[in-house]
């Protein structure tokens, strides 16, 4: 408890899934949280679960605007802004040749381009603040392809690159960018379509550790990663992902 003290931070995608648990384990460890999403009564219902602690903003990743205006409330209502959470993010699933023009770019819209703006419109309040952390939600499939997810693994890969270059060019302002790379997580995005009636964790049975990831797993780190626990960590990036990187292990082979 207490390890967010005194920490104020903004998350994209806070309606649900990754976000809603990562804005519970920030006000959990004492930050102020501003949720930010499209989805408003479902943020608002996160936010009010919250109390004093959160507010609830529309909050729609490709806009300029709304960015500025979701800064500007943390700003207002807490009085300062040190934490930016670009968790924001869609998939489309299809292959090279059937993938529209229109989905590929909707794709990189909200994953590529509002971690960008995001992180454009944070970075004034941030060095004002003295400082911060900006964590980037990137994903495994910007290092190991997956069938169907040339949009997702494209924005997603982008995503790293630009943590690597902010971290460059902002780490003398006192903020540390990094990423986080989940592998599968447990939530409404994940599961939907064909995943829906399914056996997850039975899916993810080749993983070192056999089952799919927990919200809660991601939130852990993204705690670390905004906590000054991680004071020295920048340009970095943070699996979780339950050994998938690492390989899978072959069916009736358990290891020794």
């Amino acid at each position: 408890m207490g390890r967010l003290e005194g920490k104020v931070a903004l998350i994209s995608g806070a309606a649900r899934g990754q976000g809603a648990a990562e804005a519970r384990a920030f006000v959990a460890e004492g930050a102020q949280v501003v949720l930010g999403d499209v989805l408003d009564d479902d943020c608002a219902a996160v936010a009010a679960e919250l109390g004093g602690a959160a507010i609830a903003v529309h909050l729609d990743v490709t806009d300029p605007g709304d960015w500025k205006a979701a800064v500007d409330q943390a700003v207002s209502t807490f009085g300062k802004l040190t934490t930016l959470i670009n968790n924001a993010g869609i998939f489309r699933v299809a292959g090279i040749e059937e993938m529209s023009l229109a989905d590929y770019l909707q794709v990189v819209q909200v994953n590529q381009v509002g971690c960008f703006l995001g992180m454009q419109a944070a970075i004034p309040a941030l060095r004002a603040a003295g400082g911060g952390s900006i964590v980037n939600t990137s994903s495994t499939a910007a290092q190991q392809a997956m069938p169907g997810l040339t949009a997702y693994a494209a924005s997603k890969a982008a995503v790293r690159g630009m943590t690597k270059c902010a971290a460059l060019d902002l780490g003398h302002d006192g903020i540390r960018v990094n990423a986080v790379l989940p592998g599968s997580i447990d939530t409404p995005m994940v599961r939907q379509g064909h995943l829906e009636d399914l056996d997850v964790d039975a899916l993810f049975a080749g993983l070192p550790i056999p089952r799919i990831g927990r919200p809660t797993e991601v939130a852990a780190m993204m705690v670390f990663l905004a906590s000054d626990e991680s004071a020295y960590s920048t340009g970095a990036e943070f699996v979780v992902d339950g050994g998938m990187l690492a390989g899978q292990i072959p069916p009736g082979e358990p290891p020794s």
